[in-house]
């Protein structure tokens, strides 16, 4: 197939376009440099016909950016959005289109389930980018329901693995969890993690994500599917595990309970992708963090 990616040079990206190739795919990826998505991608002359789009492409950094950015997240994703589906439409409606929403856009307080995705209220700390991820889906599906385009949309859990971005952007909480514990230990000083330590997350290894992407792919269209692992665990146990595997003395982490700590909790509701795919297995997460950790091990200072 010829495939279409944006953000296929971020951290999910680089994983799914090297499995994309590797099953003899024709992949065109841009970078936000050779492509900027805040303008009609028509307008870069873009003449192939492709069988896919996966749109990955974001404005948006992990930790407290959201409270400070929600009008230029709102405006800026907006513009991305609205532009890479206008192509999609006009210029690429053969193309089955693919895209990533967050968990971030369900209401805590309901059940965190497909059918509840565009219903309630996000949390207020992410509540503008929740919403530009429900206009997404708004968006996807009217098109789809007028002109009679294809859709597969995939909400992940927290994604983590090796290869993850080093360009000074804030980390994700497990990895800002694995380099504060690891710069504890060469440095020798203590660490201080955000929250009681008691809000809970959910994991899934970022090429188990794009397996299961791929192998959704091929089965269904038309949905919203969860792809998360069914298991979660609290910041606490998995600073614990991150120490048990350094040699760091759990003892000396500290918990600032006035810092920003997001959802108290976040588990997707797995039960329509294991319908789907039942023998699907998840990497466990003590190899995942095998992985993890010497990645960073051997790529941070």
């Amino acid at each position: 197939m010829k495939i279409f990616v944006t953000g296929g040079h971020g951290f999910l990206g680089q994983f799914l376009v090297k499995k994309l190739i590797s099953l003899g795919h024709l992949v065109d990826y841009p970078s936000s440099s050779q492509l900027d998505l805040c303008h009609p991608v028509e307008n870069n002359k873009i003449n192939k016909k492709y069988d896919r789009i996966f749109h990955l492409a974001a404005w948006t950094q992990a930790g407290d950016f959201c409270l400070h950015h929600p009008g230029e997240q709102w405006i800026i994703n907006q513009k991305i959005n609205t532009n890479i589906l206008d192509w999609w439409v006009t210029h690429q409606p053969q193309a089955k289109f693919i895209s990533m929403g967050t968990s971030c856009s369900y209401d805590p307080e309901l059940p965190l389930v497909e059918e509840n995705y565009l219903q309630g209220k996000p949390i207020e700390s992410l509540f503008t980018y929740a919403m530009t991820k429900r206009m997404l889906q708004s968006g996807i599906m009217a098109l789809s329901n007028q002109y009679d385009l294809n859709y597969l949309t995939v909400i992940p859990s927290t994604l983590y693995g090796p290869n993850y971005h080093q360009d000074g952007r804030q980390m994700h909480f497990i990895f800002d969890l694995i380099r504060k514990i690891l710069n504890g230990k060469f440095s020798g000083s203590k660490v201080e993690l955000w929250g009681d330590g008691n809000q809970r997350r959910e994991l899934v290894l970022v090429d188990d994500f794009v397996d299961a992407l791929i192998e959704l792919d091929s089965k269904i269209t038309n949905q919203i599917i969860n792809i998360g692992s069914g298991e979660d665990y609290s910041i606490k146990q998995f600073a614990e595990k991150i120490c048990s595997k350094v040699k760091y003395d759990s003892d000396l982490i500290a918990y600032d309970t006035n810092r920003y700590v997001g959802a108290r909790s976040k588990v997707l509701d797995n039960h329509k992708l294991i319908k789907i795919l039942p023998k699907f297995q998840f990497t466990n997460l003590e190899d995942g963090f095998d992985l993890t950790i010497n990645w960073f091990k051997n790529n941070f200072e």
